[in-house]
């Protein structure tokens, strides 16, 4: 099983960008820690990062076929990536979304997101522990629809 996980703008100064926000885990510790648990849990992940929304909507082009899944932190793209929105939604695989922080708690203008609508669920909050959490979700959810598929065709 093949997971997407795209970060998007800014998210690559994780570590240095508000720490009292965001804490001071890098992205690249992000990235190892997805692998780790990736490994233990049989899947392999592609990752990208990128301060550009058309690099995001083309990442996930390019998987269209090979992918059962995706994780994706839009960042500022969360509140107006529309382009990202479509793209996410035409994707025959569900999509996790992640923030580190809790974006309801804070600004007002933070709170909605435009990608929220484009996903099967949200994680938030929880720090670096939000990307592990959802890619748990993810797996167990699309496990959950592979065994179910195939108990349907056996019957």
């Amino acid at each position: 099983m093949k997971i997407l996980v795209l970060h998007g703008p800014n998210l690559n100064l994780f570590g240095r960008r508000e720490p009292h926000i965001y804490g001071k885990t890098t992205l690249a510790e992000i990235n190892a820690q997805l692998q780790a648990l990736a490994g233990e849990l049989g899947v392999t992940l592609e990752t990208i990062q990128s301060n550009h929304e058309g690099d995001l909507i083309d990442f996930l082009h390019a998987h269209i076929d090979d992918a059962q899944g995706a994780l994706v932190n839009p960042a500022g793209l969360t509140q107006h990536g529309v382009p990202l929105h479509d793209a996410i939604k035409a994707m025959p695989f569900p999509s996790i979304e992640v923030h580190m922080s809790n974006i309801a708690a804070r600004e007002t203008w933070r709170a909605h997101s435009i990608i929220s609508p484009a996903v099967k669920g949200t994680v938030q909050g929880l720090g670096p522990l939000s990307y592990l959490a959802a890619l748990r979700a993810l797996v167990d959810m699309q496990r959950q629809a592979l065994t179910q598929a195939q108990a349907q065709a056996a019957a």
